[in-house]
């Protein structure tokens, strides 16, 4: 934000304007109680800004404000103390949810008044437009201020959402980072468990149960691929690639196939097999579809 000092010479604002407009101090008082009333006739006339007048109390303290807001415009003390109390302004008005539209239609009614008010007291030409001169500079100074105040707060308020956006997110993304660790790491146990189970029914072949062994370690093998897909895509994941369900269809279907192969070892009922069967079925046609979708070549 700029100092006052540099704002004035912004807009060629110098000493001479000041001893100008301090000149008018006598005339802005009498016509201080004037001013206040065409004002607020002229709010009050708005639905947006008479929303904000309801209250008795407020609009005697708002008549107050706005008289003494007027009368400094002439004092001819334009510090940065001058600054800060006008950027004040500028963040109440925010904080109220008062639209800058209405702030700049408002100071269009106060720069009229303070025209008309130079050129009733002053009937010569040049005097009356030095005069002019100097209160629409002064006006233009205090709009700038105001509308940067708005600028300012509202650049604070998308500020802190997107800060407060970009930590969530990154908080989000870490934690399913974390997620995606913890499930490769339980990938790893149960296929360390899945492995122990194929040495498990291998053992069963040394036994005698050469049957029996061998289809069950065929569907632990089957298993224990599709553990190294799940871990692949899982890793896939965390390096940034694209998640695939395809890989967690194809696991079902080849649970399902171990079961069928399990269930023609107990010889369990017809009907049991035939589910087992239809269901697989219906996953063939699932994972194609997905293949198909994805663009992709199904399992390898």
């Amino acid at each position: 934000m700029y100092s006052m000092q540099e704002i004035k010479a912004h807009y060629l604002f110098g000493d001479e304007d000041a001893e100008t407009l301090k000149s008018l101090l006598s005339i802005a008082q009498a016509n201080r109680e004037l001013m206040i009333e065409d004002f607020y006739d002229y709010l009050l006339g708005i639905p947006e800004t008479a929303a904000f007048l309801q209250d008795d109390t407020v609009l005697q303290r708002l008549k107050l404000s706005h008289g003494g807001w007027f009368v400094n415009l002439f004092r001819g003390v334009y510090d940065n103390q001058y600054l800060h109390d006008l950027q004040r302004v500028g963040h109440v008005h925010v904080k109220i949810g008062l639209n800058a539209h209405f702030v700049n239609a408002a100071m269009q009614k106060v720069r009229r008044f303070a025209v008309g008010m130079i050129r009733e007291n002053f009937p010569d030409r040049d005097e009356r437009r030095k005069k002019t001169e100097a209160v629409e500079k002064i006006l233009d100074i205090n709009l700038d201020i105001m509308t940067a105040s708005y600028i300012e707060e509202e650049l604070k308020k998308v500020f802190i959402s997107k800060r407060l956006e970009s930590l969530l997110v990154r908080a989000t993304e870490r934690f399913t980072y974390g997620l995606n660790l913890v499930l490769v790491l339980a990938l790893v146990g149960v296929s360390l468990s899945v492995v122990g189970l194929f040495f498990w029914e291998i053992f069963h072949v040394f036994r005698g149960s050469v049957e029996k062994g061998i289809l069950s370690a065929l569907g632990t093998l089957l298993i224990l691929w599709m553990m190294i897909e799940l871990m692949d895509n899982e890793i896939k994941t965390l390096k940034g690639g694209r998640f695939n369900i395809q890989v967690f269809i194809g696991v079902v279907i080849i649970a399902i196939i171990r079961e069928i192969l399990i269930s023609t070892l107990r010889h369990d009922p017809l009907e049991t097999q035939v589910f087992l069967a239809g269901t697989l079925m219906v996953l063939g046609v699932v994972y194609y579809l997905v293949a198909r979708s994805q663009q992709i070549s199904p399992i390898r």
